[in-house]
């Protein structure tokens, strides 16, 4: 029933990071602990490995966070994303915009208790994951689902699970694009799109991240009208995972004579370690070893259009469920 003065939550959804260097071993154990994601060994040996993988990779992951400032910028920056999402759906309906990170806190459970505990029932549980993914959005959703069902009296809960064209997200996209393609001036630029990896299995399991990468590189070079090549980072443990990875795309790049490379973070959108510190600080000293010039698009973080699309698939989701 509509309702406009009674309120809805917005609950954004993000993998979350850690914010201090002792937070690192912590956030790492929580996301190899991930059964549904990342498989290790027998179940009941699932806990204990990612204990150990977690301590054996922390020193190393640790130092990425202290070049980047000493943690992930993340929490702060979802916090400004929602912070400007509540303003602007201010004008129509009774919106209180929350997070809640998969595998550092806040934790589903945290946010869920205090809407509960202000006798809030209606959630908009909105993925900041453009293209879905049962590693990413597909396992938030069902961790926010299992912690839910476990409050009485329970809570209606409208997803939005994806948007991959949605309409302003592709248009901040371009701008970013064609304001990044200005720092080359007219020199031959080869533009890139580097997306988070994924294993190879996920794809062959039906998992529809590709095709909702290809709707958003599709609906984007519509706009541009530049053409980009699509390759993968962020690559952890003995699996397939998808090809090209974005430094053998740069080296194929130098191989074929190439100069200059404009970087989209194209499964981001915001800035944190993948950005801050793979991109500007790994790629680009692997750029200079192979005679390339490397730039990077601006994150969308809170820039206004983009949450402006934000605010419409929320509107969206709460009338379908006539909650407005």
């Amino acid at each position: 029933m509509a309702d406009p003065q009674k309120k809805i939550a917005v609950i954004l959804l993000n993998l979350g990071g850690p914010e201090r260097l002792q937070d690192v071993e912590p956030f790492l154990y929580n996301l190899f602990s991930d059964r549904k994601i990342i498989r290790l060994g027998p179940k009941f040996l699932q806990k204990p490995i990612a204990r150990f993988i977690a301590w054996r990779r922390a020193p190393k992951s640790q130092q990425g966070y202290r070049l980047i400032g000493g943690g992930s910028p993340l929490l702060s920056l979802t916090r400004q994303q929602g912070g400007a999402l509540e303003k602007e759906l201010g004008a129509t309906g009774s919106f209180s915009v929350t997070m809640a990170m998969r595998y550092w806190k806040p934790f589903a459970r945290e946010t869920l208790q205090e809407l509960a505990d202000n006798n809030i029932s209606r959630v908009v549980a909105l993925t900041l994951y453009p293209h879905y993914s049962k590693a990413t959005t597909g396992s938030s959703l069902d961790d926010l689902h299992e912690v839910a069902a476990t409050f009485k009296p329970g809570f209606d809960i409208a997803e939005v699970a994806a948007w991959p064209d949605q309409e302003d997200y592709i248009a901040t996209l371009a701008d970013t694009v064609l304001e990044g393609m200005k720092l080359f001036k007219d020199e031959d630029v080869q533009l890139v799109y580097s997306a988070h990896s994924l294993p190879v299995k996920f794809i062959e399991e039906g998992d529809p991240y590709l095709k909702d990468m290809d709707k958003t590189i599709r609906a984007l070079e519509k706009l541009t009208g530049i053409k980009g090549r699509l390759c993968f980072q962020s690559r952890s443990g003995p699996v397939e995972w998808l090809t090209p990875s974005t430094p053998e795309m740069m080296q194929e790049i130098a191989g074929q004579g190439g100069k200059n490379i404009l970087m989209v973070p194209i499964s981001f959108v915001s800035d944190h370690v993948e950005t801050l510190y793979e991109i500007d600080i790994q790629y680009k000293e692997l750029a200079e070893e192979l005679g390339l010039v490397l730039r990077r698009t601006e994150s969308l973080n809170v820039m206004p259009r983009f949450i402006q699309g934000l605010k419409k698939l929320v509107v969206a989701a709460a009338e379908q469920k006539n909650w407005l």
